[in-house]
């Protein structure tokens, strides 16, 4: 099989998020590096795309240069990841969706829920692929999860409790960090803080293994490093469209977790706990019964488990093998074979719609708040 042609804006030499993407596009073999626009400083950009095996014709200095370089080309690229800055997200994914390209867009995909309806409309009307990288809900152990619930093996699902919090910016002498700071500035961060950072993957996970989608919100924003304009911790209880209860808790001052992203689902007949920090495992207890630990990699998985596993039990699989599985899925759907676990700009744009109207519920005291964006409603 040929491989697939990948194309990446942003995520550079010594960005976060960069290496994990060129781990994951590249472990299974499906793409390969064939255009990058990885800096916004054009030279050093263009260099380091040669030195990961880019063409010098097709190492670019710009996102721009990138779009008028690949739009017309018999052998463009088939997928674009855009892992550059929040606010040039929507310019971004919007200029190749338009040309007929697929893009894979870092989270949050917008920085409004108007930039996020558009991006849906224009994938609809140009039949392209527009996903978003929220692989946390690719860990082997989360498919479990997710087919476990849609199977009935937890029974209907009655309570949702995530988290995502972590104690790496709860040192206040520390908070004028340039690393740091710009978090929680709007200029820079938009209208949330934590929330839309962390807290957007643990509503998504929540909604992702309940397939089931949030209706109604009530938030709670504090900002405990007092010279924060953004909230630094956020507790939000919501209700899904079938029923279920949820509640939230995200935080970047809660010293001594270290990543801290989890997920319980309390059905009629069970439950299920996933913990990122233990991704190989899914913790399940059938009610009546003795608690079980469900191990990566063992025999009568569900088929979206086993499928995405690639190492034998008891072997780790780390970050960027879940990003892998995103590109695995994407692969499979830029050949025709649907994946109705990917994640795209619909989740998006539910995501971007839960940061702005929880923002809305935390000023006016925790009132409960339609959760939709408005086209979904």
């Amino acid at each position: 099989m040929a491989k697939l042609k990948w194309g990446m804006i942003g995520g550079g030499e010594g960005s976060q998020i960069g290496p994990a993407h060129r781990l994951g596009a590249l472990a299974d073999g499906r793409f390969e590096l064939a255009a990058g626009a990885l800096d916004h400083r054009p030279e050093a950009g263009r260099e380091y795309a040669q030195r990961l095996g880019v063409s010098a014709d097709r190492a670019y200095g710009d996102w721009k240069e990138m779009l008028a370089g690949e739009r017309d080309r018999e052998d463009r690229v088939d997928l674009v990841t855009v892992a550059t800055p929040n606010s040039t997200h929507f310019e971004i994914s919007k200029a190749f969706l338009e040309a007929g390209f697929n893009v894979l867009c870092e989270k949050p995909m917008t920085v409004t829920v108007e930039e996020g309806e558009e991006l849906v409309r224009i994938a609809e009307k140009t039949g392209r692929i527009c996903a978003v990288n929220y692989c946390y809900s690719a860990y082997p152990m989360v498919r479990q999860a997710r087919a476990m619930v849609a199977n009935g093996d937890i029974g209907k699902v009655r309570l949702v409790v995530t988290a995502f919090s972590h104690g790496h910016h709860g040192d206040a002498t520390d908070a004028d960090n340039p690393r740091v700071r710009w978090r929680y500035d709007p200029a820079m961060a938009g209208v949330s803080g934590q929330f839309a950072d962390c807290g957007i993957h643990a509503l998504h996970m929540a909604s992702f293994i309940c397939n089931d989608e949030v209706e109604t919100l009530s938030a709670d924003f504090a900002s405990c490093i007092a010279s924060r304009e953004l909230e630094d911790d956020a507790m939000v209880n919501f209700r899904m469209s079938g029923g279920t209860v949820g509640r939230l808790w995200t935080s970047s001052v809660a010293i001594g977790r270290q990543h801290g992203f989890e997920v319980q689902v309390f059905g009629e007949t069970g439950g299920l706990r996933w913990f990122s920090e233990q991704p190989n495992q899914l913790i399940y207890t059938p009610v009546g019964g003795r608690t079980q630990i469900i191990e990566k990699g063992e025999g009568g998985l569900y088929d979206e488990a086993s499928r995405l596993s690639r190492v034998a039990i008891a072997h780790p699989e780390g970050f960027p093998l879940a990003v892998a599985n995103i590109y695995c899925d994407l692969a499979d759907a830029i050949s025709g074979e649907q994946r109705d676990s990917l994640p795209l700009a619909a989740d998006g744009v539910r995501s971007m719609a839960a940061v702005h109207y929880s923002v809305a519920s935390a000023k006016q005291g925790g009132v409960w708040v339609d959760a939709r964006p408005p086209m979904y409603r």
